[in-house]
């Protein structure tokens, strides 16, 4: 039940965390289970054509302890504009170079962290916590605007002046501790963490067995963080 404010004094912190079922969710919800938070896993249905990650995202819930795990509907796929729900061919085979060049990819989905977010900050708002975590990277990623710590900072101000705790001096807090790390920081944290990478799907074009393309810009960051990393890589690739 929606106390009517976020409660900052019980031990066990509640958090909303988003979570895809992929490698930097996955690593965000250890990092906000070692931190004490009390975790509600929040994941879409959105029209994606990778919905194996939904399976992963349930297993992964269970095995880092969230409190509880919903998967939520909504069809952005309506819309297009997006490699990832359907619309046009998904990128392969890029240079390093070509992937962190800036420049915006056909798998950029139209606002999809403004939306999850909002989504996020609704159930946070319900129940009555000040916190939510998000695993964008703005190091290694494939030029998404919506990863940028600016985008973060932005929509948590955004939460504080459009809701009612905000307003009522209960500040929202987004969490984005990946931002600044490499792709290969973010999995030596998740390792000592107790992360099950196996569990993970990055892969934007699985095939019906879950296996990873190897060729999609996901699955080549992923590859190469691995290898940086000095960690073995456990995807099952094609």
């Amino acid at each position: 039940m929606w106390t009517g404010e976020c409660d900052m004094e019980r031990k066990d912190l509640q958090a909303v965390v988003l979570l895809s079922g992929g490698l930097d969710s996955s690593t965000t919800l250890a990092i906000a289970k070692s931190e004490g938070f009390s975790c509600h896993a929040l994941s879409f249905r959105y029209g994606q054509r990778n919905r194996i990650e939904l399976e992963s995202a349930r297993r992964i819930a269970r095995a880092l302890g969230a409190a509880e795990h919903v998967i939520f509907d909504i069809d952005l796929s309506l819309f297009g504009g997006s490699a990832l729900t359907g619309d046009g061919d998904i990128p392969r085979d890029r240079t390093e170079q070509d992937i962190t060049d800036g420049s915006i990819p056909a798998s950029y989905v139209p606002a999809r962290n403004t939306v999850f977010l909002s989504i996020g900050l609704a159930w946070a708002e319900s129940l009555g916590a000040c916190h939510i975590f998000i695993g964008v990277n703005a190091l290694d990623y494939s030029g998404y605007p919506d990863c940028r710590e600016e985008f973060i900072r932005s929509f948590e101000h955004t939460a504080n002046l459009g809701t009612r705790s905000g307003t009522q001096g209960s500040p929202y807090s987004i969490h984005a501790p990946l931002v600044h790390l490499t792709k290969s920081d973010i999995i030596r944290k998740g390792s000592k963490l107790g992360v099950d990478y196996s569990m993970t799907v990055s892969c934007y074009d699985p095939d019906e067995q879950g296996r990873a393309c190897a060729r999609c810009d996901a699955c080549l960051l992923r590859k190469k963080g691995f290898r940086e990393a000095g960690i073995a890589d456990p995807t099952r690739y094609v």
